[in-house]
């Protein structure tokens, strides 16, 4: 194919890199793609970085993974010298037929096959995610096989955690093309307005838990590349207003502060070939009194609706300190109580 790869030896701490040359530079301009998409879509599927220098491209990462996209590379490159053409959907081929290991994409079909074999397990970048009880299984599972799907219980069940992790899941595997992470901007007692800084700097604490669970799944330096390409979007809810969210995984934590009205306004942004997970706890409500709860409203709106599943977690199904467990136990003893 005329392509010559050299991998130079360490030099003390420095990274190490694959470098590439393609003597067809026009037929490199068609592998890179247009702004160079082609190569963002195999750097975000490979976990590696891959930088243009003239007729040569740099594949930096670790080794197995840099083996990989260059493998990756010369495929399409070969593809491309015999005059046929690349879009998404071949360097998507091409990425599956090189990758191995843990780290290969996994198809919707092949992951439903590994739960029918009793197999409950979430493959991300950094880590092998396996629920650890019988809801966290269901709920996992109904991610998987629903378009719409609700997890409902207290804190600390793995509600959001396992949603982002399929998400992440079906990024890298090329289900989705983008993720987008959502919470109602409610103060939990305390005023954003009174907070220094622009909006965003104002906001990004409170979203701190989903970059929390991003970053467990994938290099930070990757989570900062997928958030500055658009491609992970975390915002409040109120910036959902007006957009339709097609071929996107979409979260909603925090949800029982989301009124009815943002409820229905969110629900409805879902697009062709998305899916859509509502996360919430019943009892941390922090509304103002008087205003309902959209979660609680689109349990019995859309209770039998055809496609959405609605998931229950209880205190047995949390998996922070047991402690927490007993905790909540011992709240829901006095609500029933003085209920």
């Amino acid at each position: 194919m005329g392509i010559s790869a050299l991998t130079p030896p360490p030099r003390g701490n420095d990274v190490h890199e694959t470098l590439l040359e393609f003597p067809n530079n026009r037929l490199l301009i068609d592998l890179c793609g247009e702004f160079d998409r082609n190569l963002a879509q195999i750097e975000h599927a490979m976990g590696v970085h891959i930088l243009r220098r003239g007729n040569h491209l740099a594949i930096v990462g670790a080794a197995e993974a840099r083996g990989q996209a260059a493998s990756v590379l010369q495929t399409l490159y070969g593809r491309l010298e015999t005059g046929r053409g690349i879009d998404a959907g071949e360097i998507d081929a091409a990425i599956r037929m090189t990758a191995t290991g843990p780290d290969a994409p996994v198809s919707i079909d092949e992951q439903l096959e590994m739960f029918a074999s009793g197999r409950i397990e979430i493959r991300t970048r950094k880590k092998q995610v396996e629920p650890r009880t019988e809801a966290q299984k269901n709920y996992v599972k109904n991610l998987f096989q629903h378009e719409l799907a609700f997890g409902i219980g207290p804190a600390g069940t793995g509600k959001t955690y396992l949603a982002v992790a399929v998400g992440v899941t079906m990024l890298i595997g090329g289900h989705v093309d983008r993720i987008v992470l959502s919470r109602p901007a409610v103060e939990a007692g305390e005023r954003l307005g009174f907070l220094p800084g622009d909006m965003k700097e104002k906001v990004d604490p409170y979203m701190q838990p989903l970059y929390d669970a991003l970053n467990d799944f994938l290099p930070a330096k990757q989570v900062q590349k997928l958030i500055e390409d658009k491609r992970i979007e975390i915002a409040p809810l109120a910036f959902m207003r007006g957009r339709t969210l097609a071929n996107a995984f979409v979260v909603l934590d925090e949800a029982q502060n989301a009124t009815t009205m943002q409820m229905k306004m969110f629900l409805t942004r879902l697009g062709e070939g998305s899916r859509m997970v509502i996360t919430g706890d019943r009892t941390q409500v922090d509304l103002p009194r008087g205003v309902s709860s959209g979660l609680s409203d689109a349990e019995r709106i859309l209770e039998g609706v055809k496609g959405i599943s609605f998931n229950y977690f209880t205190a047995q199904d949390v998996v922070r300190h047991p402690l927490v467990a007993r905790i909540i136990a011992a709240y829901d003893r006095d609500d029933g109580a003085t209920g």
